[in-house]
């Protein structure tokens, strides 16, 4: 009991003395951090009074380079509005010398106006004067030669009307003279330049084809047994089969090259099967047809590649193909159509023109040809319709309808069309016609230089290339002699056609014939 009471004054006594010793360090822990403070708070006051001062003395170095900067910039502005105030004086000064000099011009003006107003005064009087001594010259000339000033005039006009006309209608021989020599002299260079470059050989088709025969045997069996086998050859192919005693061969005649072709192929081919009887006649023409079809076409392939040209279509390279069957006046179609194609790209060649459209408007001209047979109307209607059908150039459709005449041409290569085409078909050897057309033709002509009056008489010599017209010396003159020239021609080239061209020589011939008795 005694030790537990001895324990409880133990822990209070513990207790109060931890409690003074705690309050003891508090109190002189409290002490020490006031001192600390205190001279924190002193220090921080120096720091402070230390920056007051540093601020105040940067302040006023601050203060002072401004107001040193804002002293420069005074003096530098005040510098450049005493340059400006200099630079307004001397422009000002300059102006006002301006001003006097331009018042100075405008007096001198003035003084000219008013010398040049005297002048024209002057002037007017002095018009005035000549007028009336020219008025007075006129009435005495009136006087002295009794007419009056527009009969003058009207006597004078048709002086000089009728003296100018001779000379007029001499200026326009002259000049026709000079422009025909010129155009002769280009146009024969021109020509001449472009057959140097294409020159075809000469060769004409004709209306019979000989088949050579192995032995004349074959002539018989060719008539068959009562001249049924030559019947049917005749009746499929529509060519006459002739047969005479040409030893070894036969005679092929129509018209048409190309039923003449086909019926010469059949004949050969029955000849080397050696089978002739009406069933394998028939069965051969069948193949032939169909080999020819393809022929045509390599005919139509062949030219256009030799021209350069592209993009036709199939059935206008048959068509073309087909113009190797043809002929004009004895002259092969398609080897004219060619001669035609090269002739206008070399002439729209040298007179920088698009070949490659002359060279195609060339080859079609005449395809209406290759149909004409099958097809209503003319060949240049059907050309013209051809090409229309195949999307053809309008330049191209041109040429077709223009290279006779029968339509005005829109281009220059039509022209030149129409010039290849005379070129190719009036060289020496291309076409053969017929007396009766030759005669034609000649009569035509002469009739035509009968008609106008004035004329004796008219011979068409060398083959119908030269007109000469004689006229009636008594009636007419050496002017209207070239006035009737121009006319014959121009009813030549209106009312025929006509391959190349026609010189017209009008003849005035004055004879005078006395008799010695």
């Amino acid at each position: 009991m005694g030790n537990i009471g001895i324990s409880i004054l133990l822990v209070v006594i513990g207790l109060v003395v931890g409690f003074g010793v705690s309050f003891l360090i508090n109190y002189l822990r409290g002490n020490l951090i006031s001192k600390k403070s205190e001279a924190m708070i002193r220090q921080a006051q120096k720091e402070i009074e230390k920056l007051k001062r540093d601020a105040a003395i940067e302040q006023k170095e601050e203060a002072h380079k401004v107001k040193m900067d804002l002293d420069k910039e005074i003096r530098e502005k005040k510098d450049e509005l005493k340059e400006s105030e200099k630079r307004l004086l001397q422009r000002e000064a300059s102006i006002d010398k301006r001003d006097e000099m331009y018042q100075k011009r405008e007096t001198a003006l003035d003084e000219r106006e008013n010398k040049l107003s005297e002048k024209q005064e002057e002037i007017q009087n002095e018009k005035s004067k000549v007028e009336e001594i020219k008025k007075e010259q006129l009435d005495l000339l009136e006087k002295i030669s009794g007419f009056n000033k527009d009969k003058a005039r009207e006597l004078v006009m048709s002086k000089v009307k009728e003296s100018m006309s001779k000379e007029i209608s001499e200026y326009i021989r002259e000049a026709e003279n000079e422009a025909r020599l010129e155009a002769d002299k280009q146009a024969r260079e021109l020509i001449v330049a472009s057959m140097q470059k294409y020159a075809a050989d000469i060769a004409s088709d004709q209306t019979v084809t000989v088949v050579d025969l192995p032995n004349d045997e074959m002539k018989g069996r060719i008539i068959g047994r009562e001249g049924r086998n030559i019947r049917t050859i005749e009746a499929i192919t529509g060519v006459d089969l002739i047969i005479d005693d040409t030893p070894e061969a036969v005679v092929l005649s129509s018209f048409d090259p190309l039923r003449r072709e086909i019926a010469r192929v059949t004949l050969e081919s029955l000849i080397k099967d050696g089978r002739i009887h009406p069933t394998r006649i028939e069965e051969l023409y069948d193949k032939t047809c169909k080999d020819m079809k393809q022929k045509i076409v390599q005919y139509g392939q062949d030219v256009t590649f030799e021209l350069g040209l592209t993009k036709f279509d199939p059935e206008l390279i048959e068509t073309i193909g087909k113009l190797h069957f043809r002929t004009s006046f004895g002259q092969n179609a398609l080897q004219h159509s060619k001669e035609v194609a090269e002739l206008s790209g070399i002439l729209a060649g040298e007179l920088g023109e698009n070949v490659t459209l002359a060279k195609r408007a060339g080859l079609l001209h005449d395809i209406g040809k290759a149909v004409d047979h099958e097809v209503e109307g003319s060949h240049v209607d059907i050309g013209v319709d051809i090409a229309k059908k195949h999307k053809e150039n309008e330049v191209v459709i041109n040429a077709i309808a223009s290279h006779h005449g029968d339509t005005p041409a829109t281009s220059v290569i039509s022209v030149i069309v129409a010039i290849a085409d005379a070129l190719s078909a009036s060289r020496p050897g291309a076409r053969n016609d017929s007396l009766e057309n030759y005669i034609q033709r000649l009569s035509q002509l002469e009739e035509i230089g009968n008609e106008i009056k004035g004329v004796d008489k008219t011979y068409a010599v060398q083959a119908g290339r030269e007109l000469r017209v004689v006229v009636k010396p008594e009636e007419v003159d050496d002017l209207e002699a070239h006035r009737i020239a121009r006319e014959v021609k121009e009813k030549i080239e209106s009312n025929m056609k006509y391959p190349g061209t026609i010189k017209i020589t009008v003849v005035r011939e004055t004879r005078a014939v006395e008799e010695a008795k």
